[in-house]
């Protein structure tokens, strides 16, 4: 078993940063990728940034690129989600979600692949 614990969310004026955190514990993997995802009020999750956890490989949605920045703190075994020039559309409930694999492809936008979810952390974004 895997556990991702999300914490960092908060109230930010558009314009602003908030830094999300995911604790991974448990199992480990040979390889695995670590996603963000979000699901606003009356919306379907959505995909916002994935990694893997070994090596550089990202890829962000449309709609967070050049914004958000996903990365992993190795010393700490914690993904990041930097979320920079926030914007009111940004306002959701975000979680992490991890999915052992040895390939990097477009399935990994899809959340219902992964197989380790948190229990999210809420972000707000409004003046």
């Amino acid at each position: 078993q895997v556990q991702l614990v999300e914490s960092g969310g908060g109230l930010m004026q558009p314009g602003g940063s908030l830094r999300l955190s995911c604790a991974a514990s448990g199992r480990t993997f040979s390889s695995v990728a670590m996603g963000w995802f979000r699901q606003a009020p009356g919306k379907e999750r959505e995909f916002v940034a994935v990694k893997r956890w070994s090596g550089g490989t990202t890829y962000y949605a449309d709609s967070v690129k050049g914004r958000f920045i996903i990365s992993r703190d190795n010393g700490k075994n914690t993904l990041t989600l930097q979320m920079n020039s926030l914007k009111p559309e940004d306002t959701a409930v975000y979680y992490c979600a991890a999915k052992e694999t040895a390939t990097w492809g477009p399935r990994l936008i899809d959340g219902s692949v992964y197989d380790y979810w948190g229990q999210g952390t809420q972000v707000t974004v409004a003046s």
